[in-house]
């Protein structure tokens, strides 16, 4: 009942709509039912044997349209008048109830697909850490179809075989108890089937979904890692891989179409062992002058209407079965709460001013804390560097200022605020981030720079890619800035992708910038133009620079030491380079190799 509740509450603003589609859903087979009865009329009106007033269940005022003829010929001509104008209104109002199914089909899957990505993206950046691509992919499309599909079409489809067995047996009983009481035999067979089908479905079917979402996430994988498949010349193990998971999908698809034909193999036959059951009690009650021959032909119509929906009810009970899993897996998605359930009131002027007071942290499957008492503190436009082993918990305080994690314990404090009083959404317009891996959209050049302000100026563009070291570049490519980036940025070195980077979180202009090694990916000699220049273009803007490039954290006005979750160290160059410690280290491993690279510098400019 639960997943029955979750699937109705998608039609909750159409409940109009859905009102007209049910009472025409119930007013068709009710109307259908007297059809037969016209036939039955036509025969009872030619048969020398009735003698007297025709028994009939039609309603009285339209038997008074039929008794209008002066002839047998007439009164049969009046009869196909009347049916023809019956049916013509049924199927105007069977194709308006069509049209609305089909209105109300879309709004839902629209409905869905919005409603389910706007929570996809309000979900927290650890959810989507431990998330299937692939399965998400698969839940926002081929489960909306299935539930979409049946609610417009199975559920209505449900009633309308209630009402039209009820309908018929009505008319049925009308005519012939005994004779309808035989032809009803078997139906309960046809139910159970049905019910069985329906748990087999219900079984199965989750089975076939999450092997088919596997697949789908190998598929996914495949196409935005290809160049590494390439790389590592590993086509036939990828192959192999899909190969394995495809023959896994299909074999229980195969299983379960196997089952789907059984039953529609063994539902074919208990529809044909009712028609014959109710064709020989027929013959017998006709020889014995129980029923007429009008009789029959009724009751055979009115079978025949009702005894092949009722064997495609085992089909829609397996759509339902489907369907309720789909609403499952998307309630799944829904009923991860939004990372904005629990966020700050308060939005600040922010210039910059940052205080970490013994902070914590540490991932929700881990007991473990990666940040076991960090702090220190930096004034507004200063540029910090933050230098440490792997795994050391650097990337984890830029997640943290920019709010994408919270810390479980101590204070972060900016300008004088705390951080968790603060809205997110404020944080991240506020606090930008570069990362190593950035990611970009299959746009152009420009846009890609300027998505974050679509109405920017251009000369900001402009100046933000000649800041960034990428305005050569860009002129280099066929169309300029009007180049199109391939999807996640695929005709881009990865060093062009970082300085693009780079570029779009300058034309921002946020008082506080986060280069996660953002330059990692870029020569040396471009990593020191571009410090150079984000020197004199981010005065008054506080920066962060992650790195494991001691060249790049050396010009910092503060540098900052991060060891097995705490701080170290805090200092400038100088002072770092001087005092034994991680920083020493890596300066005497890197700070030689740099030494000859300017030495090469200044030898090539003297020539």
């Amino acid at each position: 009942m639960k997943s029955v509740k979750l699937l109705f509450k998608w039609t909750n603003r159409y409940w109009l709509r859905v009102t007209v589609i049910l009472l025409l859903t119930i007013f068709f087979p009710i109307t259908y039912s007297y059809v037969p009865l016209f036939t039955k009329y036509v025969i009872d009106l030619v048969d020398p044997n009735v003698t007297g007033a025709i028994p009939t269940n039609l309603p009285p005022f339209v038997v008074s349209l039929f008794e209008r003829g002066n002839t047998i010929l007439q009164s049969i001509l009046y009869i196909a008048l009347t049916l023809v104008v019956y049916q013509l209104v049924r199927a105007s109002l069977m194709f308006y109830n069509g049209y609305s199914k089909g209105v109300l089909s879309e709004n839902i899957s629209r409905d869905m697909r919005v409603g389910l990505y706007d929570h996809i993206q309000e979900l927290s950046y650890s959810y989507h850490n431990n998330v299937d691509t692939g399965d998400l992919i698969q839940r926002c499309t081929s489960d909306i179809e299935t539930t979409r599909g049946f609610i417009s079409g199975q559920l209505p489809e449900i009633l309308h075989i209630i009402v039209l067995v009820s309908a018929s047996l009505y008319q049925m009983l009308k005519i012939n108890t005994t004779l309808t009481l035989y032809s009803m035999i078997i139906v309960p067979l046809t139910f159970t089937a049905s019910l069985i089908y329906y748990r087999y479905v219900r079984r199965t079917f989750p089975k076939i979904e999450e092997s088919e979402a596997k697949m789908t996430t190998i598929i996914q994988e495949n196409l935005a890692g290809v160049r590494v498949v390439k790389a590592f010349a590993n086509e036939k193990y990828e192959l192999e891989k899909f190969d394995h998971q495809n023959n896994d999908f299909a074999k229980r698809n195969l299983k379960f179409n196997s089952a789907i034909a059984m039953y529609w193999g063994a539902s074919d036959g208990i529809t044909v062992l009712q028609y014959t059951i109710t064709m020989g009690v027929a013959i017998f009650l006709s020889r014995n002058e129980v029923v007429r021959a009008s009789d029959i032909i009724a009751i055979m119509m009115l079978l025949g209407s009702f005894i092949w929906p009722i064997r495609g009810l085992g089909r829609i009970i397996g759509e339902f079965g489907k369907t309720l899993v789909a609403v499952e897996r998307i309630e799944e998605i829904l009923k991860n709460p939004s990372e904005f359930s629990s966020d700050g009131t308060q939005t600040p002027d922010i210039k910059g001013n940052i205080e970490f007071r013994d902070v914590h942290f540490k991932f929700d499957d881990t007991d473990s804390h990666l940040l076991n008492g960090v702090n220190f503190s930096v004034k507004a436009g200063e540029t910090v560097a933050i230098i440490g082993r792997t795994g050391s918990g650097k990337s984890t305080i830029a997640n943290i200022l920019t709010r994408m994690l919270d810390y479980s314990k101590g204070s972060i404090l900016i300008d004088g605020v705390e951080l968790k009083d603060i809205k997110k959404k404020h944080v991240r317009k506020k606090i930008g981030m570069v990362l190593q891996d950035p990611f970009l959209f299959s746009k152009t050049v420009y846009e890609n720079i300027s998505i974050a302000h679509k109405g920017v100026e251009k000369d900001k563009v402009y100046q933000a890619a000649q800041i960034a070291a990428m305005s050569k570049d860009i002129m280099q490519f066929e169309k300029g800035y009007d180049t199109l980036v391939g999807e996640k940025g695929t005709t881009l070195s990865g060093g062009q992708k970082q300085r693009m980077a780079i570029a779009r979180i300058l034309v921002d202009e946020k008082p506080v910038i986060i280069f996660d090694d953002s330059l990692s990916a870029v020569d040396t000699e471009t990593d020191l133009a571009i410090r150079r220049a984000l020197k004199d273009k981010t005065g008054g803007v506080t920066t962060f620079i992650i790195t494991h490039r001691i060249t790049t954290a050396k010009e910092a006005d503060k540098i900052i030491v991060l060891e097995n979750g705490v701080v170290t160290d805090i200092g400038t160059h100088k002072i770092l380079a001087k005092k034994e410690g991680l920083y020493s280290k890596l300066w005497s491993i890197q700070g030689r190799l740099e030494s000859e690279f300017l030495k090469l510098l200044d030898q090539g400019g003297e020539d």
